[in-house]
């Protein structure tokens, strides 16, 4: 069945993501660690907001022309490769706009900021001609090609940074910023030459071009210049200012710390979010844009490309629920159980860790500045971040053009909160950048209660039975969540008397005790799970 291709290749393709994300990944973290340890906090600080400028301005060019050729079909691969192009010059516009607004703020007594900004701004450029290839791959599901086109420009983009970090500290240069926004430039780069040479071959043998080409209007179908599809056009602004919210919400931690927090903190927040975002980048992340593609071609069901707009009346519901619309509520029952499981254990052992892990590999440098009491905090957040991915692909896959209006008025009042919060911990309670991680928590959570009701009530008018109660771990794992710190805290003395090392055994050993008691409370749940995924 098509349907059970599509879930094929998806999971393949996630695979494929995951496993060479971790594969590039462990080459970085090594050289990160090195990196790490010519770095200051201030400098790590300001290059956070270098790089919010580069994610600002890709974001907001390109999303909602991602989403809106994910979702819909009209006019082929061709017609999705050619209203790809339009990114190119929002960016050129949004990018020079953020850098003047950017620039015309205080700014922080750091070298080569005006040219890092200028090189930062080139390469967004660049990165946005690769679109056209990245569109034929998410089209045509070759995920072999852009698993190895990110693993690649990741790779690249620590190698340059690093090696213009050692060469300045070598020969006693001070490059300040500009060596981070050479990495952003070789990520671009080498982004485009992978992407662009391997869907070369591809775009001959089926018939489309990488290139712009005119495409003749149908009934059902008509194009703006002959170029761009109308429906997609009209779907892109309905999403623009969904995504822009969302962007908002979810990058929004890093706009509020560089107004509230100092350098310092800043700095801190950065290096927990990396370490912290390292499992979400390796294996969320890959896992959240497979299944979006996926929900999008299971749930496609009416012809005007609104996958989720009610039955028209109750003779048209079928008796019992399509098997693609089961299917795509399994995978996603699948997926948020599987994530709870392991939620369990960052809850319970990740704070306690965190801390020692910091110290083994970025030094007591950074151990001793507080980061590692920022980081153990920002274990809560991961586990949030995985489960509000996975389940806002759903809504962003499914939802109708009302649901996509009524989400971003939720999404404000979101925000609203968010900010609130961030505002109490941070400033009120002086938490810092602790506070900011519990002020996404609660944005987190808002999130997850939003897309949890949209997805039992798209299910429900499906006649599909989406049990949000078999989504919790059983209650024995659940009990032992909440025992586990209790005993890490008061074991405390104990590792301690042996240094670093024999804390790491004491967590270590309570948290593989714990992790094996989890998997054997849950054993019926992780075998059917690996079942699934084995067939």
């Amino acid at each position: 069945m098509a349907t059970d291709d599509s879930v094929s290749a998806s999971a393949r393709g996630a695979t494929f993501l995951i496993l060479l994300q971790m594969g590039s990944r462990a080459l970085t973290f090594a050289l990160n660690q090195i990196l790490l340890r010519f770095l200051s906090p201030e400098l790590l600080g300001v290059s956070v907001q270098l790089e919010l400028f580069v994610i600002s301005t890709l974001y907001f060019a390109r999303e909602s022309l991602r989403i809106a050729t994910q979702r819909r079909s009209d006019g082929g691969v061709q017609a999705a490769i050619n209203l790809s192009y339009l990114s190119i010059p929002a960016g050129g516009l949004i990018g020079f706009t953020l850098a003047q607004v950017y620039l015309r703020t205080t700014l922080p007594d750091v070298p080569n900021l005006h040219v890092a900004m200028k090189i930062a701004h080139f390469a967004c450029m660049i990165e946005l001609v690769s679109e056209p290839g990245f569109v034929a791959v998410q089209q045509n599901m070759l995920y072999k090609v852009r698993a190895s086109a990110e693993a690649t420009a990741v790779v690249m983009k620590t190698l340059a940074t690093a090696g213009l970090v050692f060469w300045s500290r070598y020969n006693s240069v001070d490059l300040g910023l500009l060596p981070f926004a050479v990495g952003e430039l070789a990520y671009s780069a080498s982004l485009n030459v992978v992407y662009l040479s391997q869907t070369r071959a591809t775009a001959r043998s089926k018939g489309f071009a990488l290139l712009p080409r005119k495409i003749e209007s149908s009934p059902d179908v008509s194009y703006a210049f002959g170029l761009f599809s109308k429906p997609l056009l009209s779907l892109s602004l309905s999403l623009y200012l969904q995504t822009g919210i969302k962007y908002v919400l979810t990058e929004g931690d890093k706009y509020l710390i560089t107004a509230l927090a100092t350098l310092k903190d800043t700095g801190m927040y950065a290096l927990s979010a990396n370490y912290g975002g390292l499992i979400a980048r390796m294996l969320f992340r890959p896992i959240e844009d497979s299944s979006r593609n996926l929900f999008a071609k299971l749930c496609a069901d009416m012809p005007d490309g609104n996958a989720s707009e009610k039955p028209k009346t109750v003779k048209e519901k079928t008796v019992g629920p399509e098997p693609r619309f089961q299917q795509a509520a399994t995978v996603l029952q699948d997926l948020l159980r599987a994530y709870g499981i392991m939620s369990l254990i960052a809850f319970a052992v990740g704070p306690s860790a965190a801390p020692l892990l910091l110290n083994l590999v970025a030094g007591p440098k950074w151990s001793s500045t507080g980061a590692g009491e920022v980081l153990g905090t920002y274990c809560y957040y991961i586990p949030l971040l995985a489960i509000n991915g996975v389940s806002e692909a759903f809504v962003a896959a499914t939802a109708s053009t009302k649901d996509l209006r009524r989400q971003s008025i939720w999404m404000g009042v979101f925000f609203a909160g968010f900010a609130g919060s961030a505002y109490a911990f941070m400033q009120v309670l002086g938490h810092g950048a602790e506070g900011l991680i519990y002020a996404n928590c609660v944005n987190m959570v808002l999130r997850i209660v939003f897309n949890l009701d949209y997805v039992k009530s798209y299910f429900s008018e499906r006649n599909v039975d989406f049990d949000m109660a078999s989504l919790l771990p059983s209650p024995y794992a659940i009990a032992a969540t909440a025992v586990v710190p209790v005993v890490l805290s008061q074991t405390q003395k104990y590792g301690a008397a042996y240094g670093l090392l024999g804390d790491l055994l004491r967590v270590g050993g309570i948290g593989a005790f714990f992790a094996g008691f989890v998997a054997y409370s849950e054993r019926q749940v992780i075998l059917n799970l690996y079942s699934r995924f084995r067939s």
